[in-house]
């Protein structure tokens, strides 16, 4: 198990070399610094925390202030474990995005979209009621059980708050891993908002074959695209030549029969 924290920028799509389409999500990957290292004769378990996003010490506690000061950095806004991590990481190290490879198979989690007090037709997906002759039920919950324990029995699909859930998206592919510029693409959507933190940890379950994908950079589509001007350009220059030696050999083909 291996993971990184990061930041969902948003979706856009790419290309691979084979002219297929991908819809791809964002996610900025600064580098993570390890702020602590668990093992199971301390600690019980083995796990590596993982902080990002700075914090100044006058907004934060003297823990966390001490905490850091131990990995040698500064207060973190975000901290996260990943149990049972495959790296070998000591205290203060900084894990970026090159740990994870093209055509790896991952699974992401974030926090979904809230969207507040909801009803049970939008939070449950339930129908409405008929809404002409007279009917007065519409987008009521229904029927809220039998006679007898006279009371709302538990489960009930009802009304209420509706998102801000932890969800993770399972058998998601590493599209692109770029530790130079510090983001990942990955295929697909990916739970939360815009700038939302998610977490990117290697599948438990795999079931999607990884297959490596080569994607056009955008130097290489900018490369494409002056290739074309270029061709166009000698075409426009080849017709003009062309224009021109015809104009000629009318010109003396004309003078020729006048003569």
């Amino acid at each position: 198990m291996k993971g990184i924290l990061g930041r969902k920028v948003g979706m856009t799509e790419v290309f691979t070399k084979d002219g297929k389409l991908i819809p791809v999500t964002v996610i900025d990957v600064e580098p993570n610094t390890v702020m602590q290292v668990k093992t199971i004769e301390k600690d019980g378990y083995n796990a590596i925390q993982l902080g990002v996003v700075e914090k100044s010490e006058k907004h934060s506690t003297r823990a966390s202030v001490g905490h850091a000061k131990k990995a040698g950095t500064t207060p973190k806004r975000f901290l996260k474990e990943i149990r049972d991590c495959e790296l070998s990481c000591n205290v203060g190290d900084k894990i970026s995005a090159d740990i994870f490879t093209v055509g790896e198979i991952v699974d992401v989690t974030g926090t979904s979209k809230g969207k507040g007090f909801t009803g049970v037709i939008k939070r449950h997906n339930q129908s409405r009621g008929p809404e002409t002759h007279g009917s007065t039920y519409h987008r009521r919950p229904g029927s809220m059980g039998t006679m007898l324990p006279k009371r709302v029995l538990k489960g009930k699909h009802l009304s209420g708050h509706m998102g801000v859930e932890t969800v993770t998206v399972q058998n998601l592919e590493i599209i692109e891993a770029n530790a130079a510029e510090n983001y990942i693409l990955v295929s697909g959507n990916v739970p939360g908002a815009k700038h939302g933190l998610v977490i990117i940890k290697s599948a438990v379950k795999k079931n999607r074959k990884s297959s490596p994908k080569e994607i056009i950079s955008f130097e290489e589509v900018k490369e494409i695209a002056e290739d074309k001007e270029e061709v166009k350009s000698e075409a426009i220059e080849n017709a003009e030549v062309t224009a021109e030696v015809n104009e000629e050999s009318e010109k003396e083909a004309t003078e020729q029969v006048e003569s």
